[in-house]
Formats: structure tokens, C-alpha cells, sequence
């Protein structure tokens, strides 16, 4: 066997606002693994590293893929433990050529367009109008769950923005999720939290900045409304970080992003020893291109998560690849007649 990479960048259709700055394009690595006797027959995976939340995401990230690529040939295992994108990347790979270089990771009712995922309705970080604009744009697209980032603009102009979501929307009509991505300082956190709960928010992801366990853990503890654990996860690599960490801080749910949490490998660790303590979990993505998100896709669907889940299309760059995945108002679908382009591929600088 043999696997090559390459990279690519996203761009934005427009900037993303999170709590940690301003988004206009993102990197991120595909892999292919193929028989050297049939070359044009290869399995896809995206390494899907995020600078900024992967912990691998330094100057040796291609090193360890020309070491991954360099083991396959010589049929060495490789650690991938710390990285967990590259982990990602090649379980998709594997997957796809397993199933007959297809696009098919989890082949089963979602493939076989007979079953679809609900998911959220991503309203990203903006000024006031802006944000109420995109709000008003998802529930008429029909999605009856939406999760706003908030954390970036002034706090009583974020409130007062929910506010008038609730004015126009109740609670049966609409959930809304908020993810603070950490941008909350642990001194004020819990009075914000009441205020969300008056307003009938269903959750809130990640409060505070992860590495503080005993201000989480407290938190959890006190909090009027659920709190969802995300960034908490990340560079958790072995079961043992991850049982600590969900008998530490005790949260309401934990949000698991593949490509950041240890891969699907990884993330199934997470959901069973979440179920195991009562916590609840769904998926989400982590800006993947539209390889990634239908993988991921695939996935989730297999694994029967319940509830809407933090996926899409990836609608949200310019230069994405085609795939079978679709939406239908907030239904993710697949579109089992299409065959996945894999000449799109070809002009990619491979490395190997």
C-alpha cells in the first residue's frame, strides 16, 4: 500500500467571527492510500488540522504525514495518538478503499438516501444587524434549532439579540444553543448563565477557556442551564485523559468533533464513557472541506445520534469539492445517484 497528501486552503465566502478572531481561509491536508500496482483506484480522507484548536497544528505537521507516508510503504505502524487529524484523515482513507473507492465510509440508510441527519442552523459571529439577519435567514430555511457563537460583541447586545428571538419564537418553535468558544471570564460567567436560562437557551458550550477543571467543574455543578464541554476535549489522547476528564468536571454534554477529538476511533472512546455517566453528546463539525463533513456524515448516522447535530455542507467556502451530501431545509442528505468526482482530485500537489 501507499498514501500520498496534499494540501489545500478554504476560503471563506466571508469572514467567520468567533471568539478567538476573525476567519477568511483555513488549511487543511487530503490523503489518499492506493495499491502502488493500481494507482488510479484510491480511498480519500481529509486531515482536517485546525491552527489554533489542534494541538498538532506547528512546523512538524508535515513531518509526521511524510512519516505516515513513508511507514505505509513499509507496512510500520505509526503513533498518531497526538495527532489527531492525521488519525481522521486516515481512517477515512482506509475506510473509502476498504469500500471500493466511493465516497463510502459507513455505507447504510444514509448513503442509501433513505435516512437524513437534522442538524443546527450555524449563526456566526457579526455586528448586531448582521447576526439578527442570519437568524432570521435559518428559521426561514426551516431550521427549528439554531446555535449562535457569542462571546465577541458587546454581552447586553448579545442578550438583547436573544431576546428578540425568543419575542418571535418560542421555545417549542425554536431551540437555540450557544457556544462561548471560552470567550466568558470565570468571574461573571455564572450571571450570564442565569441570563441565558431566563431566556429558555437549551445549552452552552465550552463557558470558559479549557485547562481550568476545578472553575468547569464548578460550573457544571451550578449552572441553570446544561453545559456542553468542546475545546475541553481536545488533546485528550489515551481513554484514561478522557474518564478523568468526564469524572472531573461532571458537564451536561460533550460536543465531539472527529478530526479534533482522536478521529472516529476516538470519538466513539468519548461517547462510551459519556453514556456510561448519563452524559449526553452530539456531533459537530470543525471546518472541514466537504470530503471531511461527508465522512463525518456518514458516521453520525451510523451511529444513530439523536437530536439536531452540528454538521453541514461545508456552504460556507468558496473552493469546496463535490460531494454526494446535501441540505434540505435542516435536513442533511445524501444523494445516492451521484457518483463522487474523484478527477477533482487530480490536480492536487501529492506529495510521495
Amino acid at each position: 500500500m501507499r498514501l500520498q497528501f496534499a494540501p489545500y486552503l478554504l476560503k471563506f465566502k466571508e469572514p467567520g467571527g468567533t471568539s478567538r478572531g476573525i476567519l477568511t481561509e483555513k488549511p487543511t491536508f487530503l490523503i489518499k492510500i492506493f495499491d502502488e500496482r493500481e494507482p488510479e483506484r484510491f480511498g480519500i480522507g481529509e486531515a482536517a488540522v485546525f491552527p489554533g484548536l489542534s494541538p498538532e497544528a506547528d512546523g512538524n505537521y508535515v513531518l509526521k504525514l511524510t512519516e505516515l507516508m513513508a511507514n505505509v510503504a513499509i507496512g510500520q505502524a505509526t503513533d498518531l495518538s497526538r495527532h489527531s487529524s492525521i488519525r481522521f484523515g486516515l481512517e477515512q482513507a482506509i475506510l473509502d478503499f476498504s469500500s471500493g473507492c466511493r465516497g463510502l465510509y459507513y455505507p447504510g440508510e444514509f448513503t442509501q438516501g433513505e435516512k437524513s441527519i437534522e442538524i443546527n442552523g450555524l449563526v456566526w459571529m457579526g455586528d448586531f444587524d448582521k447576526m439578527l439577519s442570519r437568524i432570521n435567514k435559518k428559521v426561514e430555511e426551516g431550521f427549528r434549532c439554531i446555535k449562535l457563537k457569542i462571546g465577541a460583541i458587546n454581552w447586553e447586545s448579545e442578550l438583547e439579540m436573544i431576546k428578540y428571538i425568543r419575542r418571535e419564537y418560542s421555545e417549542k418553535e425554536l431551540m437555540i444553543r450557544t457556544d462561548a468558544n471560552g470567550g466568558f471570564s470565570p468571574h461573571d460567567c455564572m450571571a450570564k448563565l442565569y441570563e441565558l436560562a431566563d431566556l429558555g437557551v437549551h445549552s452552552i458550550e465550552q463557558p470558559v477557556k479549557a485547562g481550568l477543571p476545578e472553575i468547569m467543574e464548578k460550573i457544571c455543578k451550578a449552572s441553570p442551564l446544561p453545559v456542553a464541554l468542546d475545546e475541553e476535549l481536545i488533546g485528550k489522547g489515551d481513554e484514561e485523559e478522557k474518564m478523568k476528564t468526564l469524572d472531573k468536571i461532571k458537564p451536561q454534554y460533550i460536543i465531539l468533533k472527529p478530526a479534533l477529538c482522536g478521529g472516529f476511533s476516538g470519538a466513539s472512546e468519548w461517547i462510551s464513557n459519556a453514556e456510561k455517566r448519563g452524559i449526553g453528546w452530539w456531533i459537530t463539525s470543525a471546518l472541514e472541506s466537504n470530503i471531511g463533513l461527508n465522512a463525518i456524515a456518514q458516521w453520525t448516522a451510523s451511529i444513530n445520534a439523536k437530536g439536531p447535530q452540528g454538521l453541514g455542507t461545508g456552504g460556507v467556502f468558496t473552493n469546496n469539492f463535490d460531494t454526494p451530501i446535501y441540505l434540505d431545509g435542516d435536513l442533511l442528505k445524501y444523494n445516492c445517484s451521484i457518483e463522487p468526482d474523484y478527477f477533482q482530485f487530480k490536480e492536487l500537489k501529492w506529495h510521495g
